[in-house]
């Protein structure tokens, strides 16, 4: 059915923190065009004013500039709002292997100031992103919610701990909370840029570019890549879930899996190209095989996600290929 029919009260309000992300920009955009007051933090610190410059004008768009890290700016932002997304973080496996104490800092202090800003604001619902790297070394394919193995990088750690704090936030103070693992999300405004860029931006541009993309790796890796729209949809539900499915954390995916080398020739068919890529080391921390069992969260949220990875690339390629022009 998707996210479009997704109906909330007339006067709800929606907090976007990391709203000028590539994740958060996508739901303040849903959001808005759902007729819906949305509110959007953010301290640009990953995300971009041109992501959100649109959104700007309209009356129900507000920006507040600021910090996680603050409690008070957080509370701020929570005042008289029903539903927070929080979405503020910083991602990538191998940044946060360099940066282990920021990540800290943002990932886990940040995300605990917002779960507190809205226990003490009263917030109808806490919806967090939370990420499939919280699976770590287990092996076990499809990936399932209570079959983690140990993490293997300070990022996953951060999410490992929000999931945690998120179920101590239902149990001790009755703030409904929804901990949402994405798996490889995809889709327009995902930056391009960058040595952290995600593998899919980073291709397109490339092989736009004529450069000659790097796998990291053999390319047998497998991920299940996860169209932005099925993850509006899931924060969406999420909102509308019963209490009796919160504290807990949910599998959103695609429900497939597709090795990268596989992936890379298919952007490379549907561009007209062909270029061998180039093949470099396997990265510290990666998970090797990443595929979603889903059931958890159709049975609980209700999330039945619309676009398959044909769908949703197709979509992509059209719109890299207006926004790299």
């Amino acid at each position: 059915m998707g996210y479009r029919e997704i109906t909330f009260e007339k006067d709800a309000v929606f907090l976007v923190t990391g709203g000028a992300g590539f994740i958060g920009s996508n739901l303040c955009e849903a959001l808005l065009e759902m007729g819906y007051t949305v509110r959007c933090l953010d301290d640009f610190s990953t995300g971009k004013y041109e992501n959100i410059e649109p959104l700007t004008k309209n009356s129900r768009f507000t920006f507040i500039k600021g910090d996680i890290r603050e409690l008070d700016t957080c509370k701020e932002a929570c005042e008289g709002v029903t539903y927070v997304l929080n979405q503020a973080a910083w991602g990538s496996v191998p940044r946060s292997i360099e940066m282990p104490l920021l990540y800290e800092e943002i990932n886990i202090r940040g995300t605990l100031n917002m779960m507190e800003a809205a226990r003490q604001c009263g917030v109808k619902k806490f919806v967090y992103a939370s990420s499939s790297s919280v699976y770590g070394d287990s092996t076990e394919l499809p990936k399932k919610e209570g079959k983690e193995g140990k993490v293997i990088s300070p990022y996953a750690l951060t999410k490992k701990t929000n999931e945690e704090y998120g179920r101590l936030y239902k149990e001790l103070y009755g703030l409904d909370t929804y901990g949402l693992r994405y798996f490889n999300v995809f889709g327009r405004r995902q930056d391009p840029n960058g040595m952290y860029a995600a593998v899919i931006p980073k291709f397109l541009k490339q092989l736009l570019h004529g450069e000659t993309p790097t796998i990291n790796g053999d390319g047998r890796q497998s991920r299940d890549f996860t169209y932005i729209d099925n993850v509006i949809e899931a924060n969406l539900r999420a909102c509308k879930a019963d209490s009796s499915a919160a504290g807990e954390a949910f599998n959103i995916g695609a429900g497939g899996r597709l090795y990268l080398i596989d992936v890379y020739e298919q952007l490379c068919k549907a561009l007209g190209v062909t270029v061998a890529p180039n093949f470099g080391p396997a990265r510290a921390g990666d998970v090797r095989d990443s595929n979603a069992d889903i059931t958890k969260a159709r049975t609980l949220l209700g999330y039945d996600p619309e676009y398959d990875f044909e769908k949703g690339i197709t979509l992509a390629i059209d719109w890299y290929k207006e926004y790299l022009k």
